[in-house]
């Protein structure tokens, strides 16, 4: 018996010191898995920040987008620079709101005080204004308000109230919108309970085509019209007056204000608006399709 129990003891200790050993053995394994796991999930973070930080998020208004001009652009910019552009088009007031948010890294708007406002609260680093073009005040062929006659747009907006004519106006907060309210205030006019003011809180292309099927006035950016069905049933009535010079703004989203902000990307992506490649592709945009160029830069 003595033997016996001695036998047992080892044996119990053998298994013992085994399944000891094994628990370590296991411990150790998920240890180093853990930290392999984290190792992985750090390194994917990282790598996923990079990734972001490689995407230039611009906001912009409807017209640059509508035209065509910037989805033109953008494989040009993304080839030149490494950034990949991620481009979200509203009103200019929406754009800049984007900024106000931190939902973008750069702007390309065109509505001035709204512009000052964003920098001079500190939202934006510096204004860059670089190209312009014309609004223009757009209607049917017959011009029954005689807009074709008038010598600025104040003085068009007037003939179109005293004839009762229909306008179609954004109503959208947009530059376009905030410009068609300043010629309105210029005429001494208050067209917001007139029966013949439609408001149709739209874009661009879509407010021409509420203009063109009521075959009434609207104010518009003559890029987008231009690019718009809507030149089949309505025509250019006045354009190119001293009052409606259209003027777009650059502007990086600042760092101080939105941390996370790219503002590397921001810079590059305003740095290569301004220089020779993108110059030549805008001077040039429009040319061959329209007879003459979209959009006009400035200092050039």
């Amino acid at each position: 018996m003595g033997t016996s129990k001695k036998l047992i003891a080892l044996i119990v200790a053998a298994l013992s010191a085994l399944l000891a050993f094994s628990l370590v053995a296991c411990g150790g394994g998920s240890s180093s898995s853990s930290a392999s796991s984290k190792s992985a999930s750090a390194s994917g973070s990282a790598s996923s920040a990079a990734s972001t930080q490689k995407v230039v998020r611009v906001s912009t208004t409807t017209s640059v987008n509508d035209s065509g001009l910037l989805p033109y652009l953008q494989p040009y910019f993304e080839k030149a620079t490494g950034y990949t552009m991620e481009v979200t088009s509203a009103g200019t007031g929406a754009a800049i709101k984007k900024g106000e948010t931190g939902d973008a890294d750069a702007l390309l708007v065109h509505a001035k005080a709204s512009e000052e406002e964003f920098v001079n609260a500190g939202y934006g680093v510096e204004r860059v204004p670089f190209m312009y073009n014309y609004f223009v005040i757009v209607g049917p062929a017959n011009d029954p308000a005689g807009v074709k006659n008038t010598k600025s747009a104040a003085e068009a907006f007037k003939a179109i109230a005293d004839s009762g004519s229909v306008f179609v106006s954004r109503g959208d907060d947009s530059g376009t919108n905030k410009k068609e309210l300043q010629i309105w205030e210029a005429a001494g006019i208050d067209p917001s309970q007139q029966s013949w003011y439609v408001n149709a809180g739209a874009g661009m292309g879509a407010t021409l085509t509420q203009a063109a099927e009521r075959q009434g006035y609207t104010l518009t950016d003559k890029g987008t019209f231009l690019s718009n069905d809507a030149k089949k049933s309505l025509n250019i009535q006045l354009a190119e007056s001293d009052d409606m010079k259209n003027t777009y703004t650059m502007i990086a989203v600042s760092p101080n204000k939105w941390p996370d902000t790219n503002i590397d990307g921001a810079n590059a992506f305003i740095k290569w608006m301004t220089g020779d490649e993108a110059s030549k592709l805008i001077a040039d945009y429009g040319v061959e399709q329209y007879g003459e160029p979209l959009f006009y830069l400035l200092n050039k």
